[in-house]
């Protein structure tokens, strides 16, 4: 199958040329690190089935980073028949530097320029016809986030790929001293066909003069004769260090961005009309070193509020019963409907009851119904994304993170994760640290990237504000944000400190120009995160849950007196006697000397085992734990079922969230762990470390408040 890969730096926009293409819904967000996977799709383009792939954004192929590694062996090993480079016009030099390497390789290239009405703004006009001469590729005008541009790169594309050999672009040049080594070492390569028919010669010998270890690699791998021509490289670079008396990556570095240079001043021109824009006066307000971070909170704290005001406390939707219900309430109500429906088979079929009430709806409901919830969330959190102001979070952020020992470009991994207070996840977090070139910086940011309040712990939140603090839904989850990075980075600080020591790198990133989202965009996004987590609950919680069920039924209670109580009370007795005594059950009662310190009960204690394969399983536990000693008649949502349990407390219900925000990551994101760093060690060090942490706290919070009298 024909294979069109997309490259690009980041915020170019290209992500949203790969949506554009395939009319396929991928995250689109304003800074570093969102694509830190390839991604694709299969589409039709002319009379042919066509894979697009999107690689990883990245401002080099050097591979100094490991998106930058993925963006380049994706290219070796794919060795795709075309190659969309989205260029963003409105930063055309720094853009042109990745041009040049792909250039270099000696793909066939089409140049997307995109974001064309920025730079239009900022009174650039760029020749596209005379860029595309001097390159020896086609340059198409994009606008991919409205869509403008689509038909015109397609056509160059299935042109291109319908072509001989495609639309391969001109030598780079180097000046005359380097541009004559480089030809006569990539002879040398040439006359090497096992190497020759794996990659392009003059793209080896470049990267032999720039002695990269990878491709050092790769030749030794694949050359007929490898030691001939790591001589003639020696040789080379000997040469070159005699002539230009500099290290050569920066020679060839300084090269490329000199074609780059001289390509900008034949093809651009300034139109008279550059103005200061709007980005530039937002920016003078929201990166202010002292506004920005007051904005910042006024921000987080504005979407907490709208968060539990929209989704849960505003009833504006109407029911059968002719009531009306906030969008949680309506979905509350529905499993409870549902629990009315099994409700007969309570007597005639408790096992087949206890199932589907107790694991499926009580437990899996219990997850879904704060779907609205959710969904809000990510639309909030999508509008900030969209908008670019993230880009800016991190602007803000950066000093306070190097004081605490993080890198600036951490803060793109903790808000992948959660950092704006909800609806992220700590895998695409972890996965996001492949932007970090310093190691220790990554590990350390791969360690602490877990304390951040992903999107599976919202609802536990959710359900313990909404039981023992109604009033103060928006303040309380707030407050739990400013506690997750207080956490993170006094965790980061210690780490840095006793753990892995260490430099750090400098943070350099770019401010992208504010955009208008779109609402397709936006719904499109949140929709894509929700139906994830609404699968998720489907399958994975699903499971877990009826495992844990099974952990709460079996064995069976030895058979005791009769007592003389109503039906009803007689099953809820005996269904509460059998939960004690199940083999989950033991398990969370064993743990109870330890656990009461930090007020945590042996019902709370299963539900936590249950947290380790997900979080979101926590309160889906919660809810058949405590459907499973309740009569069939009792229809009330986990939030009214906890408010009303005498046994509970402001303060336990406080310390119980603390436990869950910072206790060992779940298990996808273990794996993520392992997978990044390379060792299993450091995943269990994760998951030691952050529930003793855990423990810690939730034990200082419950004795000094009891100790205080708080405990009511």
């Amino acid at each position: 199958m024909t294979t069109i890969a997309i490259a690009g730096n980041p915020n170019s926009g290209k992500s949203c040329v790969f949506n554009m293409i395939t009319g396929l819904l991928q995250h689109a967000a304003n800074y570093p690190g969102v694509t830190v996977e390839t991604k694709e799709a299969r589409v039709k383009m002319g009379d042919e089935q066509v894979r697009i792939v999107d690689l990883p954004g990245t401002y080099s192929l050097s591979a100094y980073s490991d998106d930058e590694r993925v963006a380049r062996d994706a290219l070796l090993a794919d060795r795709p028949e075309l190659v969309i480079d989205v260029v963003d016009a409105s930063n055309l030099e720094r853009n042109l530097y990745l041009t040049t390497q792909l250039m270099e390789m000696g793909l066939p290239l089409v140049i997307a320029l995109n974001m064309s009405d920025v730079a239009r703004k900022r009174g650039l006009v760029i020749d596209a016809a005379r860029l595309s001469r001097l390159l020896g590729i086609p340059v198409v005008e994009t606008q991919a986030n409205r869509g403008l541009g689509h038909e015109a790169l397609e056509q160059a594309c299935t042109k291109a790929l319908h072509a001989q050999g495609g639309p391969v672009p001109k030598p780079v040049t180097y000046g005359h001293e380097l541009n004559a080594v480089v030809q006569r070492l990539a002879e040398r390569v040439r006359a090497d066909a096992p190497l020759a028919a794996a990659c392009h010669p003059r793209w080896v010998a470049v990267k032999l003069l720039e002695d990269d270890p990878d491709i050092v690699a790769l030749v030794r791998a694949r050359a007929a004769d490898f030691e001939r021509l790591a001589r003639a490289a020696r040789k080379a670079r000997h040469e070159l260090a005699e002539h230009f008396r500099e290290e050569l990556t920066t020679v060839i570095a300084e090269a490329r961005y000199g074609y780059a240079a001289g390509a900008v001043r034949q093809c651009l021109r300034f139109s008279g009309e550059s103005r200061r824009t709007h980005t530039d006066m937002i920016d003078a307000v929201v990166c202010h070193k002292l506004a920005g971070p007051l904005i910042l909170a006024a921000v987080v704290f504005a979407i907490f509020k709208t968060l539990f005001l929209v989704a849960q406390e505003a009833a504006w939707l109407p029911w059968l019963d002719g009531r009306f219900y906030s969008p949680v309430g309506l979905c509350e109500h529905f499993f409870a409907w549902l629990g009315g429906l099994v409700a007969p088979l309570s007597g005639r079929q408790p096992l087949l009851f206890s199932v589907l009430h107790d694991a499926v709806i009580g437990g899996v409901g219990g997850v879904l119904g704060f779907v609205p919830l959710i969904f809000t969330m990510f639309v909030l959190i999508s509008i900030l994304e969209d908008t670019g102001y993230i880009a800016r979070i991190a602007f803000i952020t950066d000093r306070l993170l190097k004081a605490f020992g993080l890198q600036g470009k951490s803060i793109v991994a903790l808000i992948v994760s959660g950092g704006l207070g909800g609806g992220g996840c700590a895998v695409p977090g972890i996965l996001a640290t492949r932007t970090l070139r310093e190691e220790k910086d990554r590990l350390v940011t791969i360690l602490v990237t877990p304390f951040m309040n992903c999107g599976a712990k919202l609802p536990v939140y959710a359900v313990m504000i909404g039981a023992f603090f109604p009033q103060q839904r928006g303040r309380m989850l707030f407050a739990l944000w400013a506690i997750s990075w207080l956490v993170t980075l006094g965790a980061a600080y210690v780490l840095r400190r006793f753990v892995i020591k260490g430099s750090q790198e400098p943070f350099v990133m770019e401010l992208p120009p504010y955009h208008i989202p779109t609402l397709h965009g936006i719904l499109g996004h949140s929709w894509e995160r929700t139906w994830l987590y609404m699968k998720k609950a489907g399958t994975i919680i699903l499971a877990v849950n009826l495992l844990l069920w099974a952990l709460m039924y079996f064995p069976a209670p030895p058979p005791g007196p009769e007592r003389r109580a109503a039906p009803v009370t007689q099953r809820t007795e005996r269904a509460k006697e059998r939960l004690q005594n199940s083999f989950a059950g033991r398990a969370g009662r064993a743990f109870v000397p330890i656990s009461r310190l930090a007020g945590l009960g042996w019902r709370e204690n299963v539900a936590l085992m249950g947290g380790f394969a997900a979080k979101e399983v926590v309160i889906g536990t919660l809810g058949t734990v405590r459907a499973m000693g309740d009569n069939a008649d009792n229809r009330q949502s986990l939030t009214r079922k906890l408010a009303a349990d005498s046994s509970w407390s402001r303060l336990r219900a406080f310390a119980f969230m603390i436990f869950v925000m910072v206790y060992a990551p779940c298990g996808a994101t273990l794996v993520a762990i392992r997978r990044e760093t390379g060792r299993w060690k450091w995943a269990l060090f994760a998951t030691v470390y952050s529930t003793l942490l855990a423990f810690v706290l939730a034990t200082i919070i419950f004795q000094i408040g009891t100790a205080l009298g708080l405990g009511v």
